[in-house]
């Protein structure tokens, strides 16, 4: 009983006046507020037809912009429905997101962009468009490494950092704001951003400076000053707290704070962000890989740098939905793409609730200011934005096709709800931006209630029980009013925590309900007991962990499991399939093992081990790192998409981000808890970036007193203070939850009810839970089908990709990966020059061998193979244990642990890729590829496969 888009169309197909005008309205500059449920979609693509049903208009003339991919499928079907265009004429128009717009720029044009920021390297036709957060943080905390090597006069400030990966969050950041770096400098002087803006701080920090209550009462700022310094570290330098907050009985902190605490030398650390940040876009790019900022990134680069081609590609009408999603990166995209003032955005300020993903409410919410102030921008070297910027015609979309009247009014009292009980709300200037929606129905049977209890699941459970059935809560059908059922029921929360432990309990009394939106792949039970293997063939300290769960899956009390902790052997299965692991010699064997011990091979365990052959395939990945990875991703609550419908007759739980753009008859939300939401948390990295107070380092390491220490910085505590609060998109996020429901709305909550609840004007009250089993047909469960997202542009590979991995589980005498790796560290270093012993058979060989070598050793080079295959590109990429290189030669090494040469044809392929990048790189000299089998102390020439050959074995 849900709806696929944010806005369903009204029932009849005639629009209303509203949608009329917008629909008539196709030349100009057009700013339009739709609101929950008001038909954007069917307004937009209806626009869109009257639009290209013009003599001298294509589809190709009209950019239309969505923020999912699945968005755009449905604009264009909707589209070939409303024109007299099929589907064949609009496959290849530009409907489309603005990260699949850059990439087919950049596909077609890119080549030379870098070249632009001064960096050397070339996005080619090869270049893969990486979507994986955890492979990136993985290539990140490698980049980084290496970075520290080299830049020692960093080092303070790294050691500063709790996560380096935080750095990577911090450049998307900045490039979703157009701060971008060049080989020397900033590109187009966007280093003063990274400075802030002075007048704009003293403007924030007058007020939650200004006295309360007429006067009487202290500001909010000298009030939150008393807690400065409380639990922390500051530079003996730092002003005491009576110093900042001005004289006994003072009312206000004095004037002269702003400045003080604004001014802050922050060369150094503008230095070492731009280093970083331009050098991890070279790794990128020599890596072969863009993420999205920086598609966006180069994509703005080259329309800003190459008149002539910018020129070609503008279109004559813009649209873009969504708006109140967009970056600013995106808003000048779309200026730099439009030949004409003929361009209308659409969206709803109200819910912008995606500032994670770099959204900037201020888009929309100031629209106008920011035209004028990009455009100016943009033309300040060049005239690139030739279009009037005025008039802007404002057209609200008022009719709402969803909710009752009743829950529209009530939804309004989100947005000034107060985020805490300290917080000052402006309720007046808010509703006053507010366009109030009406309901098409008349029907208004909503009911709009609110309930607690300590096990806030079970009251959930209990109420869903007296719901269902239940007339009173009657839900609208075609016109006529039934007694609802679990389908029409969505219970939707600000954390996937809650909703994993709610779905907890009903599977405890077989309760029918489902998850849709997302799972956290790395805490489902397939990757806690592949964690739980992998701690305990790592050993050491977390070992004892790994096998408590173990223990525990296989159905020991936690009596017995401290019992056999303390004492071992363990049981006897169990140590034997421990060695059955630890003679697989790949991660992915292990995985695979495991898995089929455990008989998990439904849709999760399938993406669990897709994702970490990817890892394996992307990255050069430890056993530790594995365990890291895994780890990371429990704890961050990396997700994965679900695409499954919830069953026949079954409960929804969804995230109040997933839900976005779906309708329920009946929505619960749940978790309304006190630090719950909005969520209690920490102040962000350690380097923060603003557009007010520019970046800034909340920690420092210093020697003072001669005892080095990190410190904390108390410029950066007084001014996260000065700001305002963080609860606006936390009661934007609460507004869209309420107006996903058709019909009823309701909130539940545990023992403390959050500030959003209490100042709601509902009466909560106490529900006992009283739930019973439900009786339910098998038809009613659906099976989890998990999506794996597959990527718009060029795919990566590595040889591994080619290679088939189960020769590797048939190995009884393998030696496993921990040895493999010693072995080629071993390798590695002293082909180096270091300074190492050989501990073992494998390593005297391997010396011995490396000592008969007189050319240039070459270790652990990357190596990237571009193959066309089936009319696509892809780049299959690896690393080369050794290239020995002489002046007429050059030899391809790898060295091999196995004490047997089984896997021999596959290792063929491997070091048949390497080959022919090798054959390019010394065009003038004889390549060849051996393996050295570090047990045999013997070498095997390999004849490589041709890269016809490779092509048939990635196509297959």
């Amino acid at each position: 009983m849900t709806s696929s888009t944010d806005d369903t169309a009204p029932a009849a197909p005639t629009p209303n006046e509203g949608q009329q005008k917008l629909i008539e309205s196709t030349d100009g500059l057009y700013l339009v507020d739709a609101g929950a449920g008001t038909g954007k979609t069917f307004t937009v693509t209806h626009r869109y037809a009257n639009i290209v049903a013009q003599d001298d208009v294509e589809p190709d003339d009209i950019l239309l912009i969505t923020f999912t991919r699945n968005a755009a499928t449905e604009m264009k079907d909707r589209i070939v429905a409303s024109c007299d265009y099929g589907m064949r004429a609009l496959n290849d128009a530009p409907i489309q997101t603005f990260h699949s717009l850059c990439s087919d720029l950049l596909d077609q044009h890119g080549f030379h962009a870098p070249s632009y920021l001064g960096i050397d390297d070339a996005i080619t036709g090869s270049t893969q468009i990486l979507e994986n957060e955890t492979i990136e943080r993985e290539y990140f905390r490698e980049f980084i490494g290496r970075f520290g090597d080299d830049h020692d006069e960093y080092d303070d400030l790294l050691r500063c950092l709790s996560e380096p990966a935080e750095l990577l969050d911090l450049i998307n950041t900045l490039a979703a704001k157009g701060v971008f770096p060049t080989s020397d400098g900033w590109y187009r002087d966007s280093r003063d951003a990274l400075e802030g803006e002075f007048d704009a701080f003293k403007d924030a920090f007058d007020e939650v400076n200004r006295p309360r209550n007429d006067g009487s009462k202290q500001s909010t700022l000298r009030s939150s000053l008393g807690r400065y310094g409380k639990n922390k570290c500051y530079l003996p330098d730092a002003p005491d707290r009576d110093e900042l907050r001005g004289e006994y009985g003072s009312k206000a902190v004095p004037e002269a704070v702003a400045e003080q605490v604004f001014t802050e030398n922050r060369d150094h650390l503008i230095e070492f962000v731009h280093d970083v940040y331009v050098e991890y876009l070279e790794f990128a790019l020599g890596r072969n890989y863009l993420n999205f900022s920086f598609l966006q990134l180069f994509a703005f680069v080259l329309c800003c740098e190459d008149d002539d081609l910018r020129e070609s590609l503008e279109f004559e009408y813009v649209m873009i939905d969504e708006f109140q999603d967009s970056s600013e990166i995106q808003f000048k995209l779309a200026l730099l793409l439009s030949g004409t003032d003929n361009v209308c955005v659409v969206g709803d300020w109200k819910q912008s609730i995606y500032s994670f993903q770099y959204a900037a409410v201020e888009n929309i919410t100031d629209f106008e200011a920011r035209l004028e102030r990009f455009a100016e921008a943009l033309n300040d070297d060049s005239d690139r934005i030739s279009f009037p910027l005025a008039p802007v015609t404002r057209i609200e979309l008022e009719q709402n096709y969803r909710s009752t009247q009743s829950i529209l009014d009530f939804s309004e009292h989100a947005l000034v709800a107060p985020g805490s009980k300290r917080e000052s709300v402006d309720t007046d200037s808010i509703l006053e931006q507010v366009v109030s929606l009406r309901s098409n129905t008349e029907r208004d049977q909503s009911r709009i209630e609110a309930f607690q209890h300590a096990d806030e699941h079970e009251a959930i459970l209990t109420k869903i029980q007296a719901i269902v059935g239940n007339d009173e809560y009657a839900v609208e059908d075609d016109g006529e009013l039934r007694p609802p059922s679990f389908e029409d029921i969505a219970v939707l929360t600000r954390t996937r925590d809650f909703g994993r432990e709610l779905l907890s309990a009903a599977e405890d009394y077989e309760f029918p309900m489902a998850y849709e939106g997302g799972i956290e792949l790395f805490r489902t039970d397939q990757a806690k007991l592949l964690l739980a293997w992998l701690r305990i063939l790592e050993g050491g300290p977390a070992a004892d962990r790994g096998w408590a769960v173990v223990l525990e899956r296989a159905g020991y009390t936690l009596d017995e499991i401290d019992s056999v902790l303390e004492r071992e052997p363990y049981p006897d299965a169990m140590e034997q399939f421990r060695s059955e692991l630890e003679a697989l010699e790949t991660h992915t064997a292990v995985t695979r093992r495991v898995f089929d011990r455990y008989g998990y091979d439904g849709a999760t365990a399938d993406v669990v081990l897709t994702t970490i052959q990817s890892l394996h395939s992307s990255t050069t990945m430890t056993r530790g790192d594995l365990i890291r990875i895994i780890e990371d991703g429990v704890e961050n609550g990396y997700t994965q998409e679900v695409q499954a419908p919830a069953g026949t007759d079954s409960v929804t739980v969804q995230t109040i981000h997933s839900v976005k753009g779906l309708e329920h008859p009946i929505v619960i939300l749940g978790n309304m808890n006190s630090g719950a939401f909005p969520p209690s948390g920490g102040a962000g990295g350690t380097i923060t970036y603003s557009e007010t107070t520019g970046l800034r380092q909340r920690k420092c390491y210093d020697d003072a007193h001669s005892d080095p220490h990190v410190y904390d910085n108390w410029r950066a505590d007084v001014l996260r203070r000065c700001q305002p609060t963080e609860y606006d998109e936390e009661r934007r996020l609460l507004y869209v939850a309420m107006t996903r429901a058709e019909d009823h709305l309701l909130f539940a909550a545990g023992e403390e009810p959050n500030t959003f609840l209490e100042e709601l004007p509902v009466e909560i009250e106490t529900v006992e839970p009283d739930v019973s089993s439900v009786a339910i047909d098998e038809t009613t469960h659906t099976r989890f089908s998990i999506d794996v997202p597959a990527s718009p542009g060029p795919k990566g590979y590595s040889p591994h990709s080619l290679m088939d991995d189960s020769i590797y589980e048939d190995v009884s005498d393998g030696r496993g990966m921990e040895f493999g790796s010693r072995v080629h560290e071993f390798a590695e270093n002293y082909a180096l020059g270091t300074d190492v012993t050989p501990d073992n058979d494998d390593e005297r060989n391997v010396k011995a061998f490396l000592d008969e070598l007189s050319g240039e050793l070459l270790v652990e080079e990357r190596a990237y193979l571009p193959l066309e295959v089936d009319g696509r590109q892809l780049t299959l990429s690896g690393v080369i244990d050794l290239v020995h290189v002489t002046d007429d030669s050059v030899e391809i090494v790898d060295f091999k642990t196995d004490q047997s040469r089984h896997a021999e044809s596959e290792y063929r392929v491997q070091l048949s890729v390497y080959y022919h990048v090798l054959e390019e790189w010394f065009s003038d000299r004889t390549v060849s590829a051996s393996l050295f089998y570090t047990a045999e102390d013997t070498r095997v020439r390999i004849e490589p496969l041709s890269e016809s050959e490779l092509v048939e074995l990635a196509d297959s």
